[in-house]
């Protein structure tokens, strides 16, 4: 059961930050919007686009999900910071939709570090 819930919850954080990627990669306005009002944009947001796709694809194999998980994590807690300290919970009227898939992605690479923690924990052994 914990081998699904783990495949489910990578899976799913997968698809919606690699849904994000188009956006950020073709310059859509929105894109642009938020990362102009970052100061960071463009390099920002082409440097934080490959992060995300690197971390989908870690996501995307059980060997390497907790690695995307806690780069996941790493990824949205800035953006999660973002939109409550600078951008605010809506941008550009989007009724919060993107601060809403923030939650959910931190939510879900969350749950699957939490999953693999003995593998997390047996990692942060090897390294003393």
């Amino acid at each position: 059961m914990k081998y699904y819930a783990e495949r489910i919850c990578s899976l799913i954080a997968a698809m919606l930050l690699i849904q994000t990627l188009y956006y950020k990669f073709m310059a859509a306005p929105e894109s642009v919007y938020i990362f102009s009002t970052l100061r960071i944009e463009p390099f920002g947001r082409i440097g934080i686009g490959l992060l995300e796709l690197i971390a989908t694809w870690l996501l995307l194999f059980r060997k390497t999900s907790l690695v995307g998980a806690v780069f996941g994590l790493g990824i949205i807690i800035g953006a999660i910071f973002a939109h409550i300290f600078i951008l605010g919970i809506e941008v550009q009227n989007d009724g919060g939709k993107l601060f809403g898939m923030a939650i959910v992605i931190l939510v879900l690479c969350s749950t699957v570090v939490i999953l693999q923690k003995e593998k997390l924990i047996l990692f942060i052994r090897n390294l003393k």
